[in-house]
């Protein structure tokens, strides 16, 4: 690990000014950062400690009836909020699904909205990755693929983005605040990773300096809790990135879908929202035909990056079985085994 400067500024005004230096990287629970310091791919000259800034800690219901949610507040305390889990199943499911519960219970909801790839040859700083030092060229194009992206993939990179939060986050229209040098913007999250094109070192429209300091979800988005549920494919069950994953929401009217939400992650360098898939939805009755139609429109662009075509055929039904498992309502209680296709719940449809 190299040395680097330490700095825990007291107010977000000082830590936009410190993070603004060459080399800065923002430190919360450090959950991805420490490791990718420690295996010598980041190499950050200052660390800004922005744990202990106020008011960044805490879920708000807004007057809009929206939800307000600081940037460090803790996945497992997020994930395990009654009134969060009522109102945003889909959400608090792809928290539960992701990595283990003693990272949960240290990882943030802005450390994990902007973790970095897991693709091996990015953290591998023997390999040739144009993500961690451009213009070196991409050994995953023709190395190990078999997990990487099959949207909105270039020759310069095929990595995915590996969060499970923001999958639901982007169906549901969540956007995220950002204090900067500027002042403070909000972005939409489906608008906040970039896909690689010729430049996969900018991962995000973040400037330097940046520093989300809070989630917004608007009060759209819990209409959903009904029917929502989030669906991760993995090669085992815990402690796993998903290979591919699918959150569904829907809004019915008696036999008819009114509205219709769908992302994809493990697909892509960000999470994929379908909406063509969601258009084709409107007005449909729920059920096996009209969900595979949606998952096939989902999937209409993807192509392989390498020898991961499976991953094509794989989304297709796991957007479907998401679908399904929307339709069929959200359970009262979360499976014990959170988003896997192998969970089981009273009510729940298992057969698409």
């Amino acid at each position: 690990m190299n040395r680097f400067d330490y700095v825990r500024p007291a107010t977000l005004a000082e830590a936009v000014e410190a993070a603004r230096a060459p080399g800065s990287a923002y430190l919360a629970a450090g959950t991805n950062l420490l490791d990718l310091m420690k295996g010598g791919v980041a190499r950050p000259a200052r660390l800004v400690d922005v744990t202990r800034l106020p008011g960044l800690d805490r879920v708000e219901t807004m007057p809009d009836g929206g939800l307000r949610i600081g940037a460090l507040v803790r996945n497992a305390d997020l994930a395990h909020d009654p009134a969060f889990a009522r109102t945003c199943p889909a959400v608090a499911e792809a928290l539960l699904s992701g990595a283990s519960a003693q990272l949960r219970n240290a990882a943030t909801v802005g450390g994990n909205l902007l973790q970095r790839t897991r693709c091996p040859y990015f953290y591998d700083p023997a390999s040739a990755c144009n993500r961690r030092d451009p213009g070196t060229g991409c050994d995953a194009r023709g190395g190990e693929n078999r997990l990487h992206a099959v949207l909105g993939w270039s020759d310069a990179c095929i990595a995915t983005h590996p969060s499970d939060f923001a999958v639901p986050l982007v169906a549901l229209d969540a956007s995220v605040e950002v204090e900067g040098t500027s002042g403070r913007r909000e972005i939409p999250l489906e608008q906040l990773h970039r896909l690689p094109g010729d430049t996969p070192e900018r991962e995000t429209v973040l400037e330097p300096g940046d520093l989300i300091v809070a989630l917004r979800l608007p009060a759209a988005a819990l209409g959903f809790a009904g029917h929502a549920r989030y669906v991760k494919l993995r090669e085992r069950t815990s402690y796993a990135f998903a290979l591919v994953s699918a959150a569904a929401a829907l809004r019915l009217d008696g036999d008819r879908i009114v509205e219709a939400r769908i992302a994809l992650g493990g697909v892509a360098a960000k999470p994929w929202r379908a909406r063509e898939a969601e258009a084709a939805l409107l007005g449909a009755t729920p059920g096996r035909d009209a969900f595979r139609r949606a998952a096939g429109l989902a999937l209409a662009e993807a192509h392989p990056s390498g020898d991961n075509a499976f991953k094509i055929e794989l989304a297709r039904r796991v957007a479907a079985r998401a679908l399904a498992l929307a339709a069929a309502g959200t359970p009262e209680r979360l499976p014990a085994l959170p988003a896997s296709p192998f969970a089981t719940a009273p009510g729940v449809l298992q057969d698409a």
